[in-house]
């Protein structure tokens, strides 16, 4: 019987490594394609590896929590019913053959053939943030599948991914004529620059500051700091040495959105199955204000600024067990606050259940956090990099208010919030800060109470 070694696969064109978090299988085990091995995670998101055969588990090659890089042998599965065959002497003698002369400058061209005919023929899988098993892989290079054809087919497979069957079926429909194959459009070729966070100064042995050292005493419980624990606080620290951090404080009147939430919400979810949340109407309002003053949808990279052509909105989602994670909203300002709405929705309920895709969480270009969902009133949320700016949404609270009407002021019951804006000062100075919240503010007081949805 022969052996078949599971690598860990490429991930992202930026992931270069793993943590293996859970073996969901123990050597032993019956395994049958495509059933998930093991779990890992990124410094994106968590995802499962499936099986590219069927087997028995005969080997585990790392422990939970050991760091894997992409390539590594992570498994061996014993495929069953395969016999290695010995190689016979009689078919390994060579037979003599006169040397036949051909002359240099043919045999190079036809050398670039065979190079352009290959390079041609093999998908560049390295430029797909989808994933596909080593499996999927093989068969579409001896197939001839093209990296447009692969990725436009619909995977069956978990999170949506190409699957054995899946392949062999669009090869199946692709022979017989089946498969419209529409005519290829040049992409326009976009200069991508990678933007990374400027590195802080380094600190020399003998300026670093040393942080104290913690006495642990008698019943004090000592809690290692998960992964995913690690990462955010390595993320954070990276931050604040990065970043110049502003802040600039608005309270706003949502007393209208407020009333016309609690008019409409009922009649939404009866209507499209889903809760309507404040959430899609604060990201509404920034998405409006980023549109408005575009140049806090910016990158620093060095001392360029990168302005981004799409306003990608990063949402802050608390875990169940105490951690953060930020999916995104691709696109938010072509959003309707239906669609809005219903993509809030999807991600944070595939956040809390861990079932979010690696490219769901990249590619942000401005965060929004909601700190009053925990009955905060403002807070100074830290810039998510390479970003140059956060907002957080406070808490809504009924106060009372001066009301200023024609017939002049009286006071009243009114709905308000604080909105606290973080911005990077090295790029944004305080007017473009503070004029960018007051937009989100003004938007959401400006609420029409008639709105139809």
């Amino acid at each position: 019987m022969s052996k078949f070694e599971l690598k860990l696969p490429q991930m992202g064109e930026s992931v270069a490594e793993a943590t293996l978090t859970n073996w969901l299988k123990e050597v032993g085990d019956t395994i049958e394609m495509d059933e998930a091995i093991f779990e890992i995670a990124t410094d994106k998101v968590d995802s499962e590896v499936p099986s590219e055969v069927d087997g028995v588990l005969v080997e585990k090659r790392f422990d939970v929590d050991d760091v894997i890089k992409v390539g590594e042998v992570v498994a061996v599965i014993q495929i069953e019913g395969e016999v290695d065959t010995p190689v016979e002497e009689s078919t390994e003698k060579e037979v003599e053959e006169e040397p036949v002369e051909v002359p240099a400058g043919e045999l190079e061209a036809q050398m670039a053939n065979v190079k352009e005919s290959v390079s041609s023929s093999t998908p560049d899988f390295s430029s797909s943030e989808r994933f596909y098993s080593p499996l999927v892989k093989n068969i579409a290079k001896e197939e001839n599948v093209s990296m447009d054809e692969l990725e436009a087919i619909t995977g069956t497979g978990k999170e949506g991914r190409v699957t054995k069957n899946d392949i062999m079926a669009y090869l199946e429909n692709r022979s017989n004529g089946s498969q419209v194959k529409e005519e290829a459009k040049p992409k326009p070729e976009t200069k991508t620059e990678k933007v990374e966070a400027p590195s802080a100064p380094k600190e020399t042995v003998a300026n670093k500051p040393q942080a104290p050292k913690v006495q642990v005493g008698a019943g004090d419980e000592v809690i290692p700091l998960t992964r995913m624990g690690k990462l955010i606080a390595h993320h954070m620290i990276e931050s604040i040495s990065t970043s110049a951090h502003v802040q600039s404080f608005v309270e706003v009147d949502v007393t209208n959105v407020v009333n016309w939430r609690n008019k409409v919400k009922n009649a939404f979810q009866q209507r499209e199955g889903e809760k309507l949340t404040f959430t899609p109407i604060f990201m509404e309002a920034v998405a409006m204000a980023l549109k408005k003053y575009p140049l806090m949808n910016i990158s620093l990279d060095g001392d360029k600024v990168i302005k981004k052509k799409n306003i990608n909105l990063g949402m802050a989602a608390a875990l169940p067990d105490g951690n953060l994670i930020v999916p995104v909203i691709k696109n938010a300002d072509q959003l309707n606050l239906v669609g809005m709405a219903k993509t809030v929705n999807d991600l944070a309920d595939r956040a809390r259940n861990n079932q979010l895709k690696p490219d769901e969480v990249k590619d942000g270009t401005y965060t929004v956090t909601n700190v009053g969902s925990f009955g905060s009133v403002f807070g100074t949320p830290i810039i998510n990099q390479p970003q140059v700016g956060i907002l957080a949404l406070g808490a809504i609270r009924k106060i009372p208010s001066v009301i200023e009407t024609d017939q002049g002021e009286y006071i009243g019951i009114r709905s308000k919030m604080y909105l606290s804006h973080s911005y990077d000062h090295r790029v944004v100075n305080g007017a473009l800060g503070g004029m960018f919240v007051k937009a989100v503010a003004d938007y959401l007081e400006a609420w029409d109470i008639n709105r139809e949805i």
